[in-house]
């Protein structure tokens, strides 16, 4: 996510978006997850040396990255978005009170995990592959890719407020898919998600991605296996919970009654009340971003009554 908080901080970013092809290059990329530079300029009937150039400020701007792979034709370079959310904060609403924490995918303190399913840290499996029993291996806590068919993961995030401070929003950012066997693009799945455990609602996942290799997965993640998901932004406030700022669920922070709990519960859940498409989560080592859950928590100061 390219969050922008000072307008003037985002002048590369505006410039990046003011052209109409710059702006093709980036739907295409929406729409295929990754291209090369000959599919872009034949998809848009440019040279290359046009496209070269609108690439390379979109790249500047941090809205797209490059990577290269050899080809028949010697080495290509892979084009595909950075980021999967743009936020531009238009007013100044002064500096939030606010905590973040990391998450790593394997550090969950509760499962239920029907295969296909398995963990792997960025050096390797854990176990074997479709084996449940696993998930309990004191090594799951070192895991950056965990994934099943149908079931849960659960983790604690540290409650620190004080007493004479209150919930604000809760922000959850993480990067996802569904799970289906070796991968497959179009894979949907009802991804359910919970709050010390109060449903919030559900995304649907539209595949398992695979066929491009993920930007951070290690040498020796097998190309047959899914390669990345896409980054999500969950949040719940007074006004209801949202994925991306598409609301999902009339469920408010109030209803989920944070405020006297030790700890707060996230929970990402299969059931058999949606669509069995499966869950996968990724860690700083796997899929296209660098980072492990993070948990951001906004809080106001109340004065005692």
């Amino acid at each position: 996510m390219i969050h922008i908080k000072d307008l003037r901080s985002g002048l590369n970013i505006y410039k990046a978006l003011s052209s109409e092809i710059r702006l093709e290059i980036l739907t295409l990329l929406q729409r295929n997850n990754s291209l090369n530079l000959n599919d872009i300029a034949q998809k848009l009937q440019l040279s290359n040396g046009a496209v070269t150039m609108h690439i390379k400020k979109l790249e500047e701007s941090g809205l797209i990255d490059i990577s290269t792979a050899g080809g028949k034709h010697g080495i290509q370079k892979i084009c595909y978005l950075n980021e999967d959310v743009l936020t531009i904060e238009l007013q100044d609403k002064g500096v939030e009170n606010f905590y973040e924490y990391e998450i790593k995918v394997g550090h969950y303190f509760d499962y239920a995990a029907d295969p296909t399913c398995g963990l792997a840290t960025k050096d390797s499996i854990i176990g074997e592959f479709d084996n449940p029993r696993y998930f309990a291996d004191p090594d799951h806590i070192h895991a950056d890719i965990v994934w099943l068919k149908k079931g849960f993961l659960e983790y604690r995030i540290p409650n620190y407020l004080k007493k004479n401070q209150r919930f604000k929003e809760l922000q959850f950012i993480f990067e996802i898919s569904s799970e289906a066997p070796f991968y497959n693009n179009d894979w949907p799945s009802d991804i359910f998600f919970y709050l010390n455990n109060v449903e919030l609602g559900f995304w649907n996942s539209p595949g398992d991605f695979g066929g491009t290799k993920g930007a951070c997965n290690p040498s020796w993640w097998p190309p047959h296996l899914n390669q990345y998901g896409l980054l999500k932004l969950l949040r719940i406030n007074k006004d209801g919970t949202f994925i991306d700022g598409c609301r999902i669920s009339d469920v408010t922070i109030e209803d989920v009654g944070l405020q006297d709990h030790p700890d707060i519960k996230l929970k990402f859940a299969v059931t058999d009340e949606g669509t069995i498409g499966g869950l996968t989560l990724y860690g700083r080592s796997f899929g296209n971003y660098e980072q492990d859950i993070t948990a951001r928590i906004l809080y106001e100061e109340v004065l005692p009554e």
